[in-house]
């Protein structure tokens, strides 16, 4: 069965390091055997379909074939149209509402249990946010993720230790629901 599965890629193009170009990485996954490919913006979103069904196995399969095209590693998440619609729809906060630089979704390689963040004194955040869901995090900073002391906070290797994670702004997050609708 084909299924249409989002890519997202952590760390690339950012101030000029670790660059992959979208057309190279649709045709790395077009080797890979993918098909009906298309990026979104330059920071590591690939939309593909693929009758593979193990999302850990295909993302493990594209870090190896970066990795040997460009020669760094680059962290790879990868998520079915359903999760990814599912993650949208759950949202704790006003999506509608709010800007798409006020509220954000940090995906993560596993599940991720809410006393990873017990240390954390979300109160002295305020009026910044965080809710845990599936395998995700999602982030209300009014101000943006650059400014926000919160995202900051919830980076600190004590408590991202271990996990894969990837951060997109809700205008991303919308579009990639809408590119794996198709």
């Amino acid at each position: 069965m084909t299924t249409t599965y989002a890519a997202l890629l952590r760390g690339i193009n950012v101030s000029g390091h670790k660059k992959v170009p979208m057309p190279e990485l649709r045709t790395v996954l077009g080797e890979l055997g993918h098909t009906r490919i298309a990026t979104h913006l330059q920071s590591g979103n690939a939309v593909f379909q693929s009758d593979g069904e193990d999302e850990g196995a295909l993302a493990a399969e594209l870090e190896r074939a970066l990795h040997e095209r460009f020669g760094f590693p680059v962290d790879c998440i990868v998520r079915g149209g359903d999760y990814l619609a599912a993650v949208a729809d759950a949202c704790p906060y006003p999506a509608a509402e709010l800007e798409g630089k006020q509220l954000h979704v940090t995906y993560y390689d596993r599940p991720v249990e809410e006393e990873r963040f017990a240390s954390l004194d979300a109160q002295a955040f305020l009026p910044e946010a965080f809710r845990i869901g599936d395998r995700c995090l999602y982030l209300y900073a009014p101000e943006g993720l650059g400014r926000s002391k919160l995202a900051e906070a919830l980076a600190r290797p004590r408590l991202s230790k271990g996990l894969t994670a990837t951060t997109r702004n809700w205008n991303t997050v919308a579009k990639l629901v809408e590119m794996t609708r198709v």
